[in-house]
C-alpha cells in the first residue's frame, strides 16, 4: 500500500494512493492518522488493505488532489535517527574512511516537512547542501535485535527523506554534527510511506537527485555500507525503536560537499527534485530563512 497525509500543515488527513488509477482515497472514515499507533495496530491496517481493493475502494471517498498539499507521510514521529557516510562513493567523494561501525546522529523530528514544501536556507548560511536518502518506517517496537530477519520484520515501510545539511554549521563551528543538521524544514519526508511488502529488497533501489534540471545524484542502495538490516539491528542495541520511528539510511555520492571548488551549494530560488524506485518524487523550492 501507499499510504500518505494531504491537507494543511497540523490538519493533515490519512489517504491511500490507488497505484492503478492513481487517484487518491481518503481514509479519515477508517482511521485517525497514519502514525505509529496506526502501524503497529494489525487490525486497522488490514481494514486498510480490504478497503484498498477493487471492491472497497470504491467506497473511499474520493480526494481531489488538484493543488491539494501533500503533508509529511507519517504524524507524530517520535524520533529521526540518520545514517552518516554509508555508502561507499559518498565516502570516497569526500575522502572519509570507510566507518567500521554505523555513524550515528539525530534529528529532531520538527525539522520534517512535507515533501514538496518549502525549504529555507538558513541565515548566515553558506553551505547548504543536498541528500537523497532512503528513510525507513518502524512498525514494531525493537530493542536488542538479535537477526537481519528480525530487524525487516520491524520495518513498516520505506519514504523518501531529504536530509538538508548546512556544511560550514556541522562540520567547521565545532561540537557534533547537530547544528548543521536541524534547523528548520531540514527534512522534507514523502510522498508516501510505502509498505514494506511493496519492496522486496531495499537493498536494490535506485536514487536521483536534481538541482535546478541536473542530475546531481544517481546512486543505489546496493552501494550502501551498511544495509538496512544491519542498520536497524545495530540501533536496536543502543536504543529502542518504536513504532513511527524514521531512520535516514545514508546519501550517494554526488552532494556538493564532493564537487570541487567553487562548491555548488544551495541558494534561495533553487529547485531541488529527488526521487527513489517505487517511492515517489519530491520537489523543493529553497528560500531564506
Amino acid at each position: 500500500m501507499k499510504l500518505l497525509r494531504v491537507g494543511p500543515a497540523g490538519a493533515e488527513r490519512p489517504a491511500l494512493l490507488d497505484d492503478t488509477s492513481g487517484t487518491l482515497s481518503d481514509l479519515s472514515g477508517l482511521v485517525p492518522d497514519i502514525d505509529g499507533a496506526l502501524l503497529a495496530d494489525d487490525a486497522a491496517l488490514a481494514r486498510i488493505r480490504a478497503a484498498a481493493s477493487a471492491e472497497g475502494a470504491a467506497a473511499l471517498p474520493a480526494i481531489d488532489d488538484g493543488g491539494v498539499r501533500i503533508g509529511p507521510p507519517l504524524g507524530r514521529i517520535g524520533k529521526v535517527v540518520c545514517i552518516g557516510l554509508n555508502y561507499h562513493d559518498h565516502a570516497a567523494e569526500t575522502g572519509a574512511a570507510i566507518p567500521r561501525e554505523p555513524i550515528v546522529f539525530m534529528k529532531a523530528p520538527d525539522t520534517v516537512v512535507g515533501p514538496r514544501d518549502t525549504v529555507l536556507v538558513p541565515r548566515n548560511s553558506v553551505k547548504t547542501d543536498w541528500e537523497a536518502e532512503l528513510a525507513v518506517v518502524i512498525g514494531r517496537t525493537a530493542r536488542y535485535l538479535d537477526s537481519d530477519e528480525a530487524a525487516l520484520a520491524a520495518v513498516a515501510g520505506y519514504t523518501i527523506a531529504h536530509d538538508v545539511s548546512e556544511r560550514s554549521f556541522q562540520i567547521e563551528r565545532g561540537g557534533q554534527w547537530d547544528k548543521g543538521k536541524n534547523c528548520e524544514t531540514f527534512n522534507p519526508l514523502g510522498p508516501w510511506l510505502v509498505t514494506a511488502d511493496e519492496i522486496p529488497d531495499p537493498q536494490a533501489l535506485r536514487l536521483r537527485l536534481w538541482v535546478n534540471g541536473e542530475l546531481k545524484q544517481d546512486g543505489s542502495t546496493a552501494d550502501q555500507i551498511f544495509g538496512v538490516a544491519h542498520v536497524v539491528r545495530y540501533l536496536s542495541q543502543f536504543m529502542t525503536l518504536y513504532p513511527g520511528d524514521v531512520i535516514n539510511t545514508g546519501t550517494p555520492a554526488g552532494v556538493a560537499l564532493g564537487h570541487p571548488e567553487p562548491k555548488p551549494y544551495l541558494r534561495a530560488g533553487d529547485v531541488v527534485e529527488l526521487e527513489i524506485d517505487g517511492l515517489g518524487r519530491q520537489r523543493q523550492e529553497l528560500k531564506d530563512a
